[in-house]
């Protein structure tokens, strides 16, 4: 299989390709600027892709986006949010459609924000779209991007992740320090649901979409064991061998610190995720439970 990537040097696009061509796979990079041998031009923010260098392609895993970081969101930094998810799936969207022969395989990465803040409603690829949030919205349109590869018959599935275990990854650099200070504590309520899964069943995730015709629409990427924010708390806490400090952190203080809206979606929002269609379609998770997750990222 040949795989092109756009995002290919984020952290789930390493991994990807890494796990692809340790399988024997052939993996191509999209890239914005000057292509070296073996990547192929694109330019979301003109709407453009090299379609010349698609044409012996499988599949395109669309990965890039504006990265989230953990301070206030600016009026600009909102807007590459959105533009950056949107045009670019856009862009690549309608390449595949005006090919001819070219990939028939379109996987887009999604967020699991596209729920939005839902309690402790079990979600699942069925359910419906959340109704309001600065990344609900983004996702919904997001999404919809993708419309014309649809359209003109390409198997696209929206990748709907949740927060990726890893080192590098926003939340686990913040919870993780906190943690190793014995400050590790609850946010809010601690009740909301948090949404995991470990960068291994991550690529695991996209590697089953890829070879599974029957994967298409929605995929939930998502650990098969859902907890709320206290219990990643305290099973982070125990997993580095560290307190868990039993008083909750108010929400006014990530508010203060991120801003309201960002402090919400990261933090505050409940998403109670269930990995439904991958269960139903064979997927064996390599770390089925937080626990096992963080020991993986953490080597413990």
């Amino acid at each position: 299989m040949k795989v092109a990537i756009t995002g290919a040097s984020g952290l789930i696009g390493r991994a990807l390709a890494r796990s692809l061509r340790a399988d024997g796979h052939e993996t191509v990079a999209l890239v914005r600027r000057q292509p070296n041998p073996g990547e192929v031009a694109w330019d979301p923010q003109r709407g453009t892709v090299d379609t010349a260098g698609l044409r012996d392609v499988d599949a395109v895993v669309h990965l890039a986006g504006e990265p989230i970081e953990a301070k206030p969101l600016t009026g600009a930094k909102r807007r590459r949010l959105r533009d950056s998810r949107v045009d670019g799936t856009r862009t690549v969207a309608e390449a595949l459609a005006s090919m001819d022969g070219g990939p028939r395989v379109l996987l887009a990465a999604s967020g699991s924000n596209y729920y939005g803040d839902r309690g402790d409603e079990v979600l699942t690829e069925a359910s419906g779209p959340g109704t309001s949030g600065l990344l609900t919205e983004i996702s919904r349109e997001w999404e919809r991007a993708a419309d014309p590869a649809r359209a003109a018959g390409v198997r696209v599935v929206a990748m709907r992740t949740g927060i990726v275990l890893d080192r590098r990854a926003t939340i686990l650099k913040v919870m993780g320090t906190l943690a190793r200070l014995g400050a590790a504590a609850p946010v809010g309520s601690g009740t909301q649901y948090w949404p995991w899964v470990s960068l291994a069943d991550t690529v695991g995730l996209y590697r089953h979409a890829l070879d599974t015709g029957e994967v298409t629409g929605a995929l939930n990427l998502a650990g098969p064991a859902p907890v709320t924010n206290a219990e990643f708390t305290r099973t982070l806490a125990k997993v580095l061998h560290r307190p868990a400090f039993p008083v909750p952190v108010p929400r006014a203080l990530p508010r203060l610190l991120l801003g309201r809206d960002l402090a919400d979606t990261l933090l505050f929002t409940s998403t109670r995720l269930l990995p439904e269609r991958a269960l139903a379609t064979g997927y064996r998770f390599t770390h089925p439970t937080l626990e096992a997750a963080l020991r993986a990222v953490y080597g413990r």
